[in-house]
Protein backbone atom coordinates (compact mmCIF):
# COMPACT_ATOMS: atom_id res chain seq x y z
CA UNK A 1 0.00 0.00 0.00
CA UNK A 2 1.51 3.51 -0.97
CA UNK A 3 0.79 6.96 -0.30
CA UNK A 4 -0.52 7.32 -4.04
CA UNK A 5 -2.90 4.55 -3.75
CA UNK A 6 -6.65 5.32 -3.90
CA UNK A 7 -7.90 3.71 -0.70
CA UNK A 8 -11.85 2.84 -0.29
CA UNK A 9 -12.82 2.24 3.57
CA UNK A 10 -16.02 1.04 3.52
CA UNK A 11 -18.02 1.24 6.75
CA UNK A 12 -15.79 4.67 7.45
CA UNK A 13 -18.32 5.65 10.11
CA UNK A 14 -18.30 3.13 12.63
CA UNK A 15 -15.92 2.41 15.17
CA UNK A 16 -12.86 0.72 14.01
CA UNK A 17 -13.47 2.30 10.02
CA UNK A 18 -13.41 5.65 11.95
CA UNK A 19 -9.89 4.50 13.85
CA UNK A 20 -8.74 3.51 10.73
CA UNK A 21 -9.47 6.48 8.79
CA UNK A 22 -7.68 8.34 11.07
CA UNK A 23 -4.81 6.73 11.27
CA UNK A 24 -4.28 6.93 7.47
CA UNK A 25 -4.50 10.87 7.38
CA UNK A 26 -2.20 10.82 10.59
CA UNK A 27 0.21 8.53 7.99
CA UNK A 28 -0.57 11.18 5.19
CA UNK A 29 -2.85 9.49 3.03
CA UNK A 30 -4.50 11.85 0.96
CA UNK A 31 -6.34 9.99 -1.53
CA UNK A 32 -9.04 8.43 0.73
CA UNK A 33 -12.48 7.18 -0.49
CA UNK A 34 -15.04 7.41 3.09
CA UNK A 35 -18.80 7.03 1.25
CA UNK A 36 -21.38 7.09 4.05
CA UNK A 37 -24.59 5.45 3.39
CA UNK A 38 -26.20 8.33 1.70
CA UNK A 39 -23.72 8.08 -0.70
CA UNK A 40 -23.27 4.60 -1.27
CA UNK A 41 -26.17 1.38 -0.95
CA UNK A 42 -24.15 -1.31 -0.78
CA UNK A 43 -26.49 -4.01 -0.53
CA UNK A 44 -27.48 -2.24 -4.15
CA UNK A 45 -25.20 -4.73 -6.78
CA UNK A 46 -25.39 -1.95 -9.52
CA UNK A 47 -24.41 1.16 -7.11
CA UNK A 48 -21.18 -0.83 -5.81
CA UNK A 49 -20.42 -1.39 -9.10
CA UNK A 50 -20.41 2.02 -10.73
CA UNK A 51 -19.31 3.43 -7.70
CA UNK A 52 -15.87 1.00 -8.16
CA UNK A 53 -16.22 1.77 -12.06
CA UNK A 54 -16.03 5.42 -11.43
CA UNK A 55 -13.51 6.15 -8.39
CA UNK A 56 -11.04 2.86 -9.10
CA UNK A 57 -9.99 2.18 -6.00
CA UNK A 58 -6.14 0.56 -5.68
CA UNK A 59 -6.90 -1.09 -1.89
CA UNK A 60 -10.08 -1.44 -0.20
CA UNK A 61 -10.48 -1.77 3.50
CA UNK A 62 -13.57 -3.77 3.84
CA UNK A 63 -15.69 -3.67 6.93
CA UNK A 64 -18.67 -2.03 6.32
CA UNK A 65 -21.31 -4.88 8.07
CA UNK A 66 -24.57 -5.02 10.10
CA UNK A 67 -22.74 -5.83 13.88
CA UNK A 68 -24.83 -5.93 17.54
CA UNK A 69 -24.56 -8.30 20.91
CA UNK A 70 -26.33 -10.79 21.94
CA UNK A 71 -30.07 -8.94 22.00
CA UNK A 72 -29.83 -7.46 18.47
CA UNK A 73 -28.07 -10.89 17.02
CA UNK A 74 -31.41 -12.64 18.36
CA UNK A 75 -33.92 -10.52 17.44
CA UNK A 76 -33.28 -9.70 14.30
CA UNK A 77 -31.05 -12.74 12.59
CA UNK A 78 -32.82 -12.51 9.02
CA UNK A 79 -31.38 -9.15 8.76
CA UNK A 80 -27.81 -9.82 9.79
CA UNK A 81 -27.86 -12.86 7.70
CA UNK A 82 -28.83 -11.33 4.44
CA UNK A 83 -27.52 -7.66 5.02
CA UNK A 84 -24.00 -9.14 5.32
CA UNK A 85 -23.78 -11.86 3.18
CA UNK A 86 -25.41 -9.33 0.55
CA UNK A 87 -22.77 -6.10 1.04
CA UNK A 88 -19.67 -8.75 0.81
CA UNK A 89 -20.87 -10.37 -2.15
CA UNK A 90 -21.34 -7.10 -3.95
CA UNK A 91 -18.10 -5.52 -2.59
CA UNK A 92 -15.96 -8.45 -3.36
CA UNK A 93 -17.13 -8.93 -7.11
CA UNK A 94 -17.18 -4.80 -8.09
CA UNK A 95 -13.11 -4.67 -6.79
CA UNK A 96 -12.90 -7.91 -9.04
CA UNK A 97 -14.76 -6.07 -11.89
CA UNK A 98 -12.91 -3.02 -11.12
CA UNK A 99 -9.13 -4.34 -10.77
CA UNK A 100 -8.83 -3.53 -7.01
CA UNK A 101 -5.03 -4.66 -6.04
CA UNK A 102 -5.67 -5.52 -2.71
CA UNK A 103 -8.89 -6.24 -0.37
CA UNK A 104 -8.70 -6.62 3.47
CA UNK A 105 -11.92 -8.65 4.69
CA UNK A 106 -12.28 -8.92 8.52
CA UNK A 107 -13.47 -12.26 9.79
CA UNK A 108 -14.38 -12.33 13.61
CA UNK A 109 -13.28 -14.52 16.30
CA UNK A 110 -17.13 -15.54 16.94
CA UNK A 111 -17.12 -17.64 13.86
CA UNK A 112 -15.16 -19.93 15.51
CA UNK A 113 -16.37 -23.06 17.83
CA UNK A 114 -17.79 -22.29 20.80
CA UNK A 115 -15.99 -24.63 22.70
CA UNK A 116 -12.63 -24.44 20.56
CA UNK A 117 -9.31 -25.67 22.28
CA UNK A 118 -7.38 -22.26 23.77
CA UNK A 119 -5.87 -20.73 22.68
CA UNK A 120 -7.97 -20.62 19.58
CA UNK A 121 -5.51 -21.08 16.60
CA UNK A 122 -7.10 -20.33 13.00
CA UNK A 123 -7.18 -24.34 11.78
CA UNK A 124 -10.19 -24.32 14.44
CA UNK A 125 -12.24 -22.44 11.82
CA UNK A 126 -15.96 -24.68 10.79
CA UNK A 127 -14.03 -27.74 13.66
CA UNK A 128 -17.29 -27.02 15.35
CA UNK A 129 -20.40 -25.47 16.23
CA UNK A 130 -20.86 -21.68 17.05
CA UNK A 131 -22.26 -19.90 20.11
CA UNK A 132 -25.87 -19.81 18.54
CA UNK A 133 -26.79 -16.57 20.01
CA UNK A 134 -24.68 -14.93 17.05
CA UNK A 135 -25.50 -18.26 14.78
CA UNK A 136 -26.91 -15.58 11.86
CA UNK A 137 -23.69 -12.70 11.98
CA UNK A 138 -21.07 -15.99 12.09
CA UNK A 139 -22.93 -17.56 9.29
CA UNK A 140 -22.42 -14.66 7.13
CA UNK A 141 -18.84 -13.71 8.14
CA UNK A 142 -17.85 -17.96 7.36
CA UNK A 143 -19.61 -17.61 3.90
CA UNK A 144 -17.72 -13.74 3.24
CA UNK A 145 -14.73 -15.95 4.25
CA UNK A 146 -15.06 -18.65 1.65
CA UNK A 147 -16.28 -15.91 -0.15
CA UNK A 148 -12.90 -14.31 -0.27
CA UNK A 149 -11.01 -17.59 -0.44
CA UNK A 150 -12.76 -18.71 -3.35
CA UNK A 151 -12.18 -15.15 -5.34
CA UNK A 152 -8.61 -14.92 -4.26
CA UNK A 153 -7.86 -18.62 -5.85
CA UNK A 154 -10.34 -18.59 -9.21
CA UNK A 155 -9.59 -15.01 -9.52
CA UNK A 156 -5.75 -14.38 -8.32
CA UNK A 157 -7.04 -11.79 -6.36
CA UNK A 158 -4.79 -10.42 -3.09
CA UNK A 159 -7.39 -10.52 -0.27
CA UNK A 160 -6.30 -10.89 3.28
CA UNK A 161 -8.56 -12.07 6.13
CA UNK A 162 -7.48 -10.94 9.55
CA UNK A 163 -9.52 -12.59 12.38
CA UNK A 164 -10.12 -9.75 15.02
CA UNK A 165 -10.75 -10.72 18.74
CA UNK A 166 -13.26 -8.53 20.91
CA UNK A 167 -12.51 -4.86 19.81
CA UNK A 168 -13.63 -1.76 21.85
CA UNK A 169 -12.51 1.52 22.46
CA UNK A 170 -13.85 5.19 21.45
CA UNK A 171 -16.66 5.12 19.22
CA UNK A 172 -17.97 2.19 20.34
CA UNK A 173 -21.98 1.60 20.68
CA UNK A 174 -23.61 2.16 23.58
CA UNK A 175 -26.87 1.39 22.76
CA UNK A 176 -28.22 -1.24 25.72
CA UNK A 177 -29.60 -3.08 22.89
CA UNK A 178 -27.05 -3.42 20.64
CA UNK A 179 -23.50 -2.94 22.76
CA UNK A 180 -21.32 -5.60 23.41
CA UNK A 181 -19.98 -6.21 26.83
CA UNK A 182 -17.42 -3.47 27.71
CA UNK A 183 -19.40 -0.78 26.57
CA UNK A 184 -22.42 -2.29 28.39
CA UNK A 185 -20.94 -2.34 31.56
CA UNK A 186 -19.26 1.24 31.20
CA UNK A 187 -23.05 2.70 30.42
CA UNK A 188 -24.06 0.53 33.46
CA UNK A 189 -21.59 1.77 36.23
CA UNK A 190 -22.14 5.14 35.08
CA UNK A 191 -25.21 5.67 35.28
CA UNK A 192 -25.25 3.48 38.38
CA UNK A 193 -22.87 6.39 39.61
CA UNK A 194 -24.78 9.02 38.45
CA UNK A 195 -28.49 7.93 40.43
CA UNK A 196 -26.23 6.61 43.50
CA UNK A 197 -27.25 2.82 43.10
CA UNK A 198 -25.89 0.84 46.35
CA UNK A 199 -25.41 -2.19 43.63
CA UNK A 200 -25.26 -3.16 40.44
CA UNK A 201 -25.97 -6.72 39.02
CA UNK A 202 -24.40 -8.34 35.91
CA UNK A 203 -25.49 -11.29 34.21
CA UNK A 204 -23.31 -14.36 34.50
CA UNK A 205 -20.95 -15.81 37.34
CA UNK A 206 -18.05 -13.18 35.90
CA UNK A 207 -15.52 -16.03 35.77
CA UNK A 208 -15.60 -16.62 31.79
CA UNK A 209 -11.76 -15.23 30.61
CA UNK A 210 -12.15 -13.10 27.29
CA UNK A 211 -9.32 -10.59 25.64
CA UNK A 212 -10.26 -7.65 24.54
CA UNK A 213 -8.37 -5.22 21.75
CA UNK A 214 -8.16 -1.40 21.70
CA UNK A 215 -9.76 -0.29 18.24
CA UNK A 216 -6.50 1.52 17.42
CA UNK A 217 -4.30 -1.54 17.47
CA UNK A 218 -7.15 -3.34 14.65
CA UNK A 219 -6.97 -0.52 13.00
CA UNK A 220 -2.90 -0.54 13.54
CA UNK A 221 -3.06 -4.05 12.47
CA UNK A 222 -5.02 -3.70 9.57
CA UNK A 223 -1.92 -1.49 7.90
CA UNK A 224 0.26 -3.43 9.09
CA UNK A 225 -1.21 -6.50 6.87
CA UNK A 226 -2.12 -4.44 3.99
CA UNK A 227 1.27 -3.95 4.17
CA UNK A 228 3.19 -6.79 5.39
CA UNK A 229 0.48 -10.06 4.65
CA UNK A 230 -0.07 -11.23 1.21
CA UNK A 231 -1.67 -14.66 1.93
CA UNK A 232 -5.70 -14.95 1.49
CA UNK A 233 -5.10 -17.86 4.57
CA UNK A 234 -6.91 -16.22 7.66
CA UNK A 235 -5.02 -14.78 10.21
CA UNK A 236 -5.82 -14.04 14.24
CA UNK A 237 -5.46 -10.19 15.23
CA UNK A 238 -5.54 -10.12 19.21
CA UNK A 239 -3.41 -9.29 22.40
CA UNK A 240 -3.26 -12.46 23.40
CA UNK A 241 -3.89 -11.21 26.80
CA UNK A 242 -6.80 -12.33 28.51
CA UNK A 243 -9.22 -11.07 31.81
CA UNK A 244 -12.16 -12.71 33.55
CA UNK A 245 -15.68 -10.83 33.34
CA UNK A 246 -15.50 -10.53 37.00
CA UNK A 247 -12.12 -8.30 37.26
CA UNK A 248 -13.08 -6.29 34.28
CA UNK A 249 -16.09 -5.26 35.53
CA UNK A 250 -14.09 -4.10 38.59
CA UNK A 251 -11.30 -2.15 36.16
CA UNK A 252 -14.62 -0.73 34.61
CA UNK A 253 -16.18 0.17 38.02
CA UNK A 254 -12.61 1.94 38.93
CA UNK A 255 -11.89 3.59 35.99
CA UNK A 256 -15.43 5.27 36.02
CA UNK A 257 -15.45 5.84 40.12
CA UNK A 258 -18.29 3.44 41.42
CA UNK A 259 -18.09 3.03 44.68
CA UNK A 260 -21.11 0.66 45.11
CA UNK A 261 -21.56 -3.32 45.31
CA UNK A 262 -20.90 -5.34 42.06
CA UNK A 263 -22.21 -9.19 42.04
CA UNK A 264 -22.83 -11.45 39.47
CA UNK A 265 -26.31 -13.53 39.22
CA UNK A 266 -25.02 -16.72 38.06
CA UNK A 267 -28.57 -18.17 37.44
CA UNK A 268 -28.10 -16.33 33.96
CA UNK A 269 -25.53 -17.83 30.96
CA UNK A 270 -21.86 -17.07 30.82
CA UNK A 271 -21.18 -18.37 27.01
CA UNK A 272 -18.34 -19.69 26.47
CA UNK A 273 -15.65 -20.53 29.62
CA UNK A 274 -12.69 -19.33 27.88
CA UNK A 275 -11.77 -17.31 24.27
CA UNK A 276 -8.16 -16.39 23.16
CA UNK A 277 -7.30 -15.90 20.15
CA UNK A 278 -3.65 -17.79 19.51
CA UNK A 279 -2.27 -14.55 17.76
CA UNK A 280 1.33 -15.81 17.49
CA UNK A 281 1.28 -15.75 13.42
CA UNK A 282 0.56 -12.24 13.73
CA UNK A 283 3.30 -11.78 16.28
CA UNK A 284 5.65 -13.43 14.20
CA UNK A 285 5.79 -10.52 11.38
CA UNK A 286 6.45 -8.02 13.88
CA UNK A 287 3.46 -6.64 15.10
CA UNK A 288 2.43 -6.11 18.98
CA UNK A 289 -0.12 -4.67 20.85
CA UNK A 290 0.42 -1.14 21.67
CA UNK A 291 -2.58 0.13 24.07
CA UNK A 292 -2.97 -1.77 27.40
CA UNK A 293 -6.55 -2.45 28.43
CA UNK A 294 -6.80 -0.01 31.06
CA UNK A 295 -4.81 3.27 28.75
CA UNK A 296 -7.44 1.92 26.44
CA UNK A 297 -10.86 1.77 29.04
CA UNK A 298 -9.83 5.36 30.19
CA UNK A 299 -9.33 6.57 26.72
CA UNK A 300 -13.11 5.06 26.14
CA UNK A 301 -14.56 6.63 29.08
CA UNK A 302 -13.19 9.88 29.19
CA UNK A 303 -13.85 10.68 25.28
CA UNK A 304 -17.66 9.39 25.91
CA UNK A 305 -18.54 10.06 29.29
CA UNK A 306 -16.34 12.54 30.91
CA UNK A 307 -15.71 15.18 28.57
CA UNK A 308 -19.61 14.88 27.76
CA UNK A 309 -20.76 15.50 31.18
CA UNK A 310 -18.03 18.74 31.10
Amino acid sequence: MRLSDTILITGASGMIGGALRRILQEGHYTRLLVPSHADLELRDARQVEAYFTKHKPDVVFHLAARVGGIHANNTYPGQFVYDNTVIQANVFEAARKSGVKKLLFPGSACTYPKLAPQPVQEKELMNGPVEPTNIAYAAAKINGIIMAQSYAREYDMNIIIPMPTNTYGVGDNFDPKASHVIPALMRRFHEAKQKSLPEVVIWGSGAPLREFIYVDDIAQIFIFLMQNYDAHDIINAGTMQEISIKDLAAKIAKIVDYSGKISFDATKSDGAPRKMLDSSRLFGLGWKPQVSLSEGLQRMYETHFTRIAA
